[in-house]
C-alpha cells in the first residue's frame, strides 16, 4: 500500500525520495546545512525540481559543499562556474555562494558551529507545523524573518525570509509535512 505523502511530493522518483528521506529531517551537520543554504539560494525564482536535478552538479562544482574550500574560490573559478551547465549559471547566485561561504565560516568561529547558530532561532528543537493542506503552509514566519535579518546583517546574500523558511523546512527546523502525511508523525508531529 502506498503511504500518504504531502501533495507536493508527486510521483517522480527523485521528488518522492527527497520527500521521504530528507525533507523535514533535522540536520545538525554543518556541511549539509551549507549545502541547503546554497541550494535554497540557487532556487530563488526557479522550481525545486530544477535544483534537485542539478544537485550532483552543485556538489561537484562547489567542492562537495566544503565551505572552507568554497570561501577560497577566486574570480577565475567563478568565471569557469558560470560556464558550467550542471548548475544555475547566474552570476549573482554563484558569487553569493562564495560570499556566503566566508560568512558561514565567520558564524562557525563565533558560535563553534553553524548548527548551534541556526538552531538557536527555533530554541534547538523543530517547530511542529500542524498543517492540514498546502494552503496552510506559510511562505515565511517570525522565525524565518529573524533568521533572514540576522544573516543579512552578517553579510549573507540570497537569504530572504521566504528562502530561509524553505531552508528551515528542508533541514527539519520546522516539520511542515501535512498532518495526513506518513512522515508528519515520524518527525514528531502530534
Amino acid at each position: 500500500m502506498t503511504p500518504t505523502r504531502c501533495e507536493w511530493a508527486g510521483t517522480g522518483e527523485a521528488y518522492v525520495r527527497y520527500h521521504d528521506e530528507e525533507w523535514g529531517v533535522p540536520v545538525h551537520d554543518d556541511r549539509v546545512l551549507f549545502e541547503f543554504l546554497v541550494l535554497e539560494g540557487a532556487q530563488a525564482g526557479l522550481s525545486w525540481s530544477t535544483i534537485l536535478n542539478k544537485r550532483d552538479g552543485y556538489r561537484r562544482a562547489f567542492a562537495d559543499f566544503d565551505a572552507a574550500r568554497v570561501a577560497r574560490f577566486r574570480p577565475d573559478r567563478i568565471e569557469r562556474l558560470l560556464q558550467n551547465p550542471a548548475i544555475v549559471r547566474n552570476r549573482l547566485k554563484v558569487e553569493s555562494t562564495v560570499t556566503n561561504a566566508k560568512a558561514f565560516l565567520a558564524v562557525q568561529r563565533e558560535f563553534d558551529s553553524f548548527d548551534a547558530y541556526v538552531w538557536g532561532f527555533v530554541d534547538g528543537k523543530p517547530l511542529q507545523g500542524k498543517r492540514n493542506g498546502l494552503g496552510d503552509v506559510p511562505a515565511r514566519t517570525e522565525q524565518s524573518d529573524a533568521l533572514s535579518k540576522d544573516l543579512k546583517r552578517r553579510g549573507f546574500r540570497f537569504v530572504g525570509s521566504t528562502i530561509m523558511y524553505a531552508f528551515m523546512q528542508a533541514t527539519g527546523m520546522v516539520n511542515d509535512h501535512l498532518r495526513s502525511c506518513f512522515r508528519y508523525r515520524q518527525l514528531g508531529g502530534r
